[in-house]
């Protein structure tokens, strides 16, 4: 009888597809962030550059 009884499994299925996706998003935010930081970075140091402070 435990085989036949699948009540709990779509929502452990939803949940492991959630950590799933949560993963993939904080992923790509952390690498699309240290790119985006690098890049205003950059700007900041050109700016400078031609703007100096006093």
């Amino acid at each position: 009888m435990l085989g036949a009884d699948q009540r709990g499994a779509t929502a452990i299925e939803y949940g492991l597809i959630v950590g799933l996706i949560a993963v993939a998003l904080i992923t790509g935010m952390q690498s699309l962030g240290g790119g985006v930081g690098g890049m205003w970075g950059t700007l900041n140091n050109k700016a400078n550059t031609y703007m100096p402070s006093s």
